[in-house]
């Protein structure tokens, strides 16, 4: 694992690392680039370059090499080339078989290192002493002193083999024919004084083109150590010691390599030692930048995969080195190994290897679809080998659940690549202290790690490394929501919500990996939340093909030595590495994530992975969570033993349990209760709710009367042995230090009210603030005791919220109405689904209601009556709205069902008149009352004169375009109301009844009384546009007409949607003018976008269907009525029960349609 403590302080201060070649300033082949040194100087020959760039260092030869130099005073005489005679000269047929790698087809070709082109280059190319276009002076050659120098011999072929000599210089590797030739132009090499007969020495294979086979006719060829890409050894599993010097002319675009083939490892060793050396320091001194058009290319590749950006971009040439084992070997096997020489580029998220441009003839520049390629996550990194004796490294990369893809490259700079990948892993993931990779590099190279760059993200950076792994895995980020919340309980809290993809519910596997595998060592999170995210397709599922992502440490580097913990199923490890590398983390909810189903006795031996990642770890104190959540999960036997060998162990502590749900039976049950009672020193909050098991009431006791320090219980939904003792009695409640009890859903006796009221008497219940008490069967008089108790004077009001949802209060009803008269309440009361046989104890409430002066938040939704409200209750519904001063938050929903149905009825529309005058109700929830168009024109007025405000819930209430466009005209004068719903639900609803409408008329066979109903719903929606205080009334009966223009119609219906949407960005446009104004933000008036016409939406529309003479009577008669209207309107109005527009059965659609062109001019 590459451990990032190993750092030293002191690699903040040194200069930053670049490639040898230059890629973002890229300069002109003449002009020096300033390159810093290298810094895994080679033992053997080299002991590094000086500290400035330009300087030549020498190259220090050991003594045992006997090298000799070539004298720099030798004659010119001697160095230029002499011709031959021409007796001398050997005649050379033509070969009728050439090499066999002449025989490869074009496409082969161009996949090896040899690029066809019609510039010579790579060996063939290299600048033949007499070839024209060279380039290269014979002076220029023997200028460079000789390094090394030694005969060998060259295999093009199995049937032609000839000597060879090769000469290494401070610039070039040169190949000539002979010793002889070789001397003629460096004087230091003795001439061959005949034919040697020695032992052989080396032997040289060429792997070139064509065109190497035939330039050994010339009398040299020449390699430029600068063009060197990469020297490495070949693995070839032969009986010869190989050494690969791979060489490229980018100006050219070509690549080839060299391969020698030598029998003495210490040769071998040698060579390698002195080309490496000298290439090096060649590139030290006369530095090769990339190309313009090369650094283009290569970013156009990596802006294909979305991965490019110039501040983190590098790129370098590399070789994909070929690898071969088995079998014997031959220069012509060696001549069909071919590498290939590429860009390595190191992106924002992955590596790519990106092909060389194929250039043409017709064409300088390289199409996408020519970069195939391969891209890396750089997040999938498993291991980067580095060998120190050449140039080859290699580089592992492996998704979950798939096999690794193992590249062997090789290259001159790749000291600088390893220490790039290595800042690129660090900076994606900048809080792992310990990479998740094998970092197998020399140990110097470990001194010079590039320092992070510093920039300041929220949240530790996690959204960096989540995108990191998403491009890894080939994930859409977009798709991945989660929400981070600052002020609840151990805060701040991670919470993953659901996908961000329409119709999905769940997460991939590689989604889930990759959100935690983000999370790992972020401890910007006290909470990790995954409630109600489906884990199931992390259960189960093992990874065989490899262990790089297995949390094998603590986060400070301890080991945890669990059996088996490779073959553990991907669940429990990332669990465990969640809880184990975070310091923070405290807390870890997994409500309702698994949804095993019990299936016999499966259930019993598999159990749900999310105990055994934990609980061992709690047991040996090797992580900080405390407070694990597993509601909802069916617990197994297994799990439940794992609990328990936790948490009997004293090391242990917990801080709280949450099992609700979890299918305990009364074994089960009696396991965790033996187990808890370990933990009183710690135990903050238990829930046992929802389980089958059946709880003793004293067994209950002894086990948690030792929590000296519990806060919350939750026993809801539990069934209790009878028996006359209390729940919980009153002595234990006053040991706790008690904010939460739910006790919902459990039948209390007349014990179990005494001790809670016992409880709520005592100062030490002054901590509390929530008490469940739902479907408890409590009577009025119950709920009068308790209010009672919990009474401090109105000086001093419970900030106490009590729910006692679906009881029998009617029952002594009055007892608990005289209390909420009387102020003896909470501040905050739910009481939902009150359900009375006769309205008088709902007005009595109401009444009572209005003397109240303790509640600020009050919730009545769901109250069902034998019939819809009376004119007595809703005035005294109006009435409590003038009278109350105190309530701030109130809910008067009601509820719509299959089967029945909760509302107060038109009743209420009168009712809603007395917000006008109060100013202390902030939020009024009012949902499914089927308050229309009425409904709404009320809630308008209110809003007009109403400016305390702040919200109004009144979604499902039958509110078309009409009512809707009603509500958004009243905000124009209230600047106080900072929100109100955009009618979603009710919109779709209006929309569908015009439609199932529409279809009923083409359905009908006499299509007279479908037409009326249609025309009324389009008459509705045409006259939305004018304000509500404008009615015509259109009170003249037409005969009916027979035309239908149905595109008319069409098109009215179309024109709906915009309105809606006109009207809520007009809603929109009011509600942010008020937010500002609420903060003090000054803005200009508010002037909402002039709504289009409905006539518009007619431009286009053919009429010459109709015949004009009756077009225009029936136009006639609609002014006619729209100025009869108007006269009506002015002289007094028409009563609320008119409809705004009302078309009569007799009218025909197109009356409707002419009706809308004289309302809009």
């Amino acid at each position: 694992m590459a451990d990032r403590r190993k750092r030293k302080s002191l690699s903040l201060f040194r200069p930053s690392v670049t490639p040898l070649t230059p890629i973002h300033d890229v300069q002109k082949a003449d002009t020096p680039a300033t390159l810093l040194k290298k810094r895994n100087p080679i033992p053997l020959f080299y002991n590094g370059p000086s500290s400035s760039p330009t300087s030549s260092p020498p190259i220090s030869i050991p003594e045992s090499l006997d090298l000799q130099r070539a004298s720099s005073t030798s004659s010119t005489d001697r160095l230029l080339p002499r011709p031959r005679p021409r007796s001398l000269q050997k005649a050379r047929p033509s070969s009728l078989f050439g090499s066999l790698r002449s025989l490869h087809s074009l496409q082969d070709e161009e996949e090896n290192l040899t690029r066809s082109s019609s510039i010579p280059s790579s060996l063939h190319s290299t600048h033949s002493g007499h070839g024209p276009g060279s380039g290269l002076t014979v002076l220029d050659i023997a200028a460079g002193a000789v390094l090394h120098h030694g005969e060998t011999q060259a295999t093009g072929s199995m049937f032609r083999k000839r000597s060879q000599y090769l000469v290494l210089t401070e610039t070039h590797l040169v190949r000539f024919k002979s010793q002889n030739r070789a001397a003629e132009i460096f004087p230091t090499i003795p001439a061959s004084l005949g034919k040697s007969n020695s032992i052989r020495h080396s032997r040289i294979s060429s792997s070139g083109s064509l065109h190497d086979l035939h330039s050994l006719s010339e009398s040299y060829s020449v390699v430029r150590l600068n063009h060197i890409v990469a020297i490495h050894k070949l693995d070839d599993g032969r009986p010869y010691f190989s050494i690969e010097i791979a060489h490229m002319d980018e100006e050219t675009n070509h690549a080839s390599a060299m391969t020698l083939q030598l029998n003495d490892p210490r040769e071998s060793d040698l060579w390698l030692s002195c080309v490496r050396a000298a290439a090096e320091k060649a590139r030290l001194v006369d530095p090769l930048p990339f190309t313009q058009n090369l650094v283009e290319y290569t970013a156009r590749a990596l802006e294909q995969e979305r991965d490019y950006d110039p501040n983190q971009f590098h790129m370098f040439k590399v070789v994909q080195r070929a690898t071969r084992s088995g079998g014997r070997s031959s220069s012509d096997d060696l001549a069909k190994l071919n590498s290939k020489i590429c860009i390595l580029a190191i992106g924002v998220y992955k590596i790519h290897l990106v092909p060389l441009p194929k250039l043409t003839r017709t064409s300088s520049s390289t199409s996408l679809s020519d970069m195939i390629g391969a891209s890396h996550g750089i997040t999938t990194l498993t291991s980067l080998n580095l060998q120190s004796s050449d140039d080859t490294f290699q580089l592992n990369f492996r998704v979950p659940l798939r096999q690794s893809t193992v590249l062997c490259l090789a290259s001159s700079c790749v000291t600088d690549i390893a220490l790039w990948i290595r800042q690129a892993a660090d900076f994606l993931r900048p809080e792992w202290l310990e990479q998740p990779f094998t970092w197998n590099v020399p140990q110097s190279l470990d001194d010079e790690l590039l320092p992070i760059p510093s920039k300041d993200e929220d949240n530790a950076c996690f959204d960096r490394t989540l995108t990191a792994y998403c491009a890894a895995y080939g994930l859409d980020t977009s798709k991945i929501r989660y929400s981070i919340d600052h002020q609840c309980e151990d805060a701040p809290a991670f919470q993953l919500l659901r996908p961000a993809d329409h119709g999905r519910l769940k997460y991939t596997l590689l989604e889930l990996l990759a959100v935690m595998r983000a999370l790992r060592y972020n401890e910007t999170f006290t909470t990790i939340s995954f409630a109600n995210i489906d884990l199931n397709i992390l259960h189960g599922i093992r990874d065989q093909q490899g262990w790089d992502h297995v949390p094998w440490t603590t986060r400070s580097g301890e080991a945890l030595l669990i059996p088996q913990q490779e073959n553990s199923w991907l669940l429990v490890q990332e669990v465990q590495a969640l809880a184990l590398k975070s310091r923070k983390l405290r807390r870890l909810d997994f409500s309702y994530s698994l949804t095993r189903k019990p299936q016999g006795d499966a259930v019993q031996e598999v159990g749900c992975g999310l105990c055994e990642a934990l609980f061992p770890l709690c047991a040996r104190q090797l992580t900080n969570v405390d407070w694990i959540i597993l509601n909802g999960i069916t617990l197994a036997d297994v799990d439940i033993d794992f609990f328990y060998a936790a948490a009997i162990e004293k090391s242990c502590h917990f801080r709280a349990l949450d099992l609700g749900s979890c299918g305990l039976m009364d074994r089960g049950m009696n396991t965790v209760l033996q187990a808890i009672s370990y933990q009183g020193a710690t135990m903050e909050s238990l829930n046992l709710s929802g389980n089958p098991a059946r709880i003793d009431p004293d067994a209950l006791q002894q086990q948690t009367q030792g929590f000296d320090y519990l806060r919350k219980i939750n026993l809801s939904n539990l069934c209790r042995t009878s028996g006359p003792d209390p729940l919980i009695a009153a002595d234990v409640l006053l040991i706790w230090k008690l904010e939460e009890i739910n006790f919902s859903g459990i039948a209390l006796n007349e014990q179990s009210v005494d001790a809670i009221s016992t409880y709520l008497r005592s100062s030490q219940s002054d901590t509390l603030r929530s008490l469940r008490l739902d479907q408890c069967q409590l009577t009025g008089s119950d709920l009068a005791s308790l209010l009672t108790a919990m009474d401090r004077g109105l000086d001093n009001v419970r900030d106490l919220h009590l729910f006692v949802t679906d009881n029998r209060l009617e029952h002594r009803h009055d007892m608990f109405v005289d209390a909420i008269s009387r102020s003896i309440t909470p501040s905050h009361m739910t009481i939902q689904m009150l359900e009375y046989t006769s309205e008088h104890y709902f007005g009595d409430l109401i009444g009572a209601l209005s003397n109240n002066k303790s509640l600020k938040y009050l919730d009545l939704s769901k109250a069902s009556l034998p019939r819809d409200a009376s004119d007595e209750t809703c005035d005294a519904l109006r009435v409590m709205f003038t009278k109350n001063k105190t309530l701030e938050v109130l809910d008067l929903s009601g509820e719509e069902a299959h089967l029945e149905s909760a509302n107060f009825g038109t009743g209420l529309n009168h009712a809603l008149t007395g917000l006008k005058n109060n100013d202390t109700l902030k939020i009024l929830r009012i949902e499914h009352q089927r308050l229309g168009l009425r409904g709404a024109s009320t809630l308008a007025s209110v809003l007009e004169a109403n400016q305390g405000l702040k919200e109004i819930l009144c979604e499902n209430n039958e509110i078309n375009l009409q009512a809707f466009t009603v509500l958004v005209n009243s905000l124009e004068q209230n600047t106080s109301l900072l929100y109100l719903p955009l009618m979603d639900n009710d919109r779709a609803a209006s929309l569908k009844k015009v439609d199932r409408e529409i279809e009923g008329l083409r359905e009908s066979a006499a299509g007279l009384s479908a037409t009326a109903t249609v025309k009324k719903t389009l008459g509705a929606a045409i006259s939305s546009q004018r304000s509500f205080s404008s009615r015509v009334h259109d009170r003249s009966r037409t005969a009916p007409q027979a035309y239908r223009n149905d595109k008319e119609v069409m098109a009215v219906i179309g024109s709906l949607s915009q309105h809606w949407d006109s009207e809520s960005a007009k809603l929109q446009g009011y509600l942010i003018r008020n937010h500002n104004l609420a903060h003090g933000i000054v803005v200009e008036d508010y002037v909402p976008e002039p709504v289009v016409d409905l006539a518009a939406a007619f431009g286009d529309t053919n009429l010459d269907l109709t015949p004009r003479a009756e077009a225009d009577a029936q136009l006639g008669r609609a002014v006619g009525a729209t100025k009869t209207a108007a006269d009506g309107h002015a002289e007094g109005g028409f009563s609320d029960n008119e409809n705004v527009l009302d078309i009569h059965a007799g009218d025909d659609i197109e009356g409707a349609l002419l009706m809308s062109r004289s309302l809009h001019g």
